[in-house]
């Protein structure tokens, strides 16, 4: 049974970071979780506001609990946002279904946990989490 290393889950963070100052993004909160739902690794760049955790965190930890990317949750609620109100006040606002996490796999497809970023558009932070993860040689999805 494969588990998230710490050095992968810095990897991951530092590789996130790298690709969003290449782009140019506004600071970013970014947040590795294991395949728990527990905190592994976080950075919060200086200059990123204080929501920043609780939001990366959140999309992390909803993608992590249902085993899919954020934006698949998020396309998820749109069809059924009762259920998804309703998950996110039993989950004490830890889950977010919004674009910006995707989970991390190892090469067999198990499990290892799930990255979340906050700090720009949906669709930048989930760019930095892929990045984050190629670089640590695992997959998304």
């Amino acid at each position: 049974m494969s588990t998230l290393t710490l050095q992968q889950a810095q990897t991951i963070v530092d590789a996130a970071l790298k690709k969003s100052k290449e782009a140019g993004y506004q600071p970013m909160g970014i947040a590795v979780l294991d395949a728990a739902g527990n905190l592994k690794a976080f950075v919060s760049e200086d200059g990123a506001s204080m929501f920043r955790f609780d939001v990366a965190r959140a999309k992390a930890w909803g993608a992590v609990g249902m085993g899919v990317a954020s934006r698949k949750l998020a396309e998820r609620a749109k069809d059924n946002p009762n259920f998804f109100v309703a998950l996110a006040a039993t989950a004490d606002g830890k889950f977010l279904p919004q674009t910006g996490a995707v989970v991390i796999r190892d090469a067999a497809g198990q499990l290892l946990g799930a990255v979340g970023a906050s700090g720009g558009t949906g669709d930048e932070d989930e760019a930095i989490c892929i990045a984050g993860v190629q670089a640590a040689g695992l997959v998304n999805g």
